[in-house]
């Protein structure tokens, strides 16, 4: 299962009741955080959330209100006695801004390793999880991303009797070792029936709607995209400053074929976005105007 929390829903700046757009996912106990504006610490505090088991870090794109949190993250990482390794993911040119943010956390007790991404989209596999990047169209370079976690097939006693596999290495083949045994090799497809679903997140913020969008949300169980703008006529606007209304997310959540979907990253302005929710509605029926800290937890699926 994969624990979700969207920390904040703000976009531009934090507001008084309202913390900057962050995400945060934990699955088998370690942490993913993608992006950590301003006041993102906060919001996990709120939320009941450590922020010592975070290995992940992944940033959109490099304006203030995604990023402007992290030094201090960093460091609060370090107080709460992190020692590991903590990898970092973004657009190419993210070890340097992440050096210059450091100027003021020279010295950390854990060790960052970097993931830079250059080109249209970039795969990393990741704590069990595969993490990818989506390019999207953003005033500057801006990425989405997804979480995918793979189901295995059901262990089937009968094929691996079929197939010879000796009992004794059938339990390291469950867990997706490759097993050599008196002269031979094993694998775990000789005693799994076929994949199931898994798990698929995505995440999409300062954005046109584009169709990679849509491609890379396809069938998602829960897509989190912005939604900078609710009010009636501000198309021209949104178009404007690279972003999306309401409809214009409800729209690629509709072609996605997603689940469910959450808009976030509000716009200052829009004071009450909940106002709004029924036109998007008209477009896509299971959209969420969630508040900060809004959590679920999403569940493979039953067996058939």
């Amino acid at each position: 299962m994969l624990d979700v929390c969207l920390l904040g829903t703000g976009g531009m700046m934090p507001l008084p009741k309202r913390w900057l757009t962050a995400c945060y996912t934990r699955f088998n106990g370690s942490a993913l955080l993608i992006d950590c504006g301003e006041g993102t610490q906060i919001a996990m505090r709120e939320a009941g959330i450590s922020c010592h088991d975070i290995d992940v870090i992944a940033i959109t794109h490099f304006h203030g209100d995604h990023i402007s949190g992290l030094t201090g993250m960093l460091l609060s990482m370090g107080n709460a006695d992190r020692t590991e390794p903590v990898t970092m993911v973004g657009p190419k040119g993210l070890e340097n801004v992440v050096n210059k943010l450091r100027v003021i956390a020279p010295e950390l007790p854990f060790e960052l390793k970097y993931l830079e991404i250059d080109g249209p989209e970039a795969e990393f596999e990741l704590y069990g999880y595969t993490l990818k990047a989506f390019k999207v169209q953003h005033n500057i370079t801006c990425y989405g991303y997804t979480q995918s976690i793979r189901r295995a097939g059901r262990f089937m006693p009968e094929k691996a009797k079929e197939n010879n596999v000796p009992m004794k290495v059938w339990s390291r083949l469950q867990k997706g070792m490759e097993v050599e045994f008196e002269g031979k090799l094993y694998t775990q497809d000789m005693i799994l029936g076929p994949e199931r679903k898994g798990i698929k997140l995505c995440y999409c913020t300062d954005s046109r709607p584009v169709a990679r969008i849509a491609e890379n949300a396809k069938g998602s169980d829960l897509f989190i995209c912005e939604g900078m703008y609710g009010e009636p006529g501000m198309e021209e606007k949104a178009k404007e400053h690279r972003h999306m209304t309401f409809k214009e997310a409800a729209g690629l959540a509709k072609e996605a074929e997603v689940s469910e979907l959450w808009l976030t990253h509000f716009s200052p302005s829009l004071i009450r976005p909940k106002d709004y929710e029924g036109e998007a509605k008209k477009i896509f029926e299971n959209v969420i105007i969630p508040k900060d800290g809004r959590s679920t937890v999403i569940r493979f699926p039953e067996d058939e």
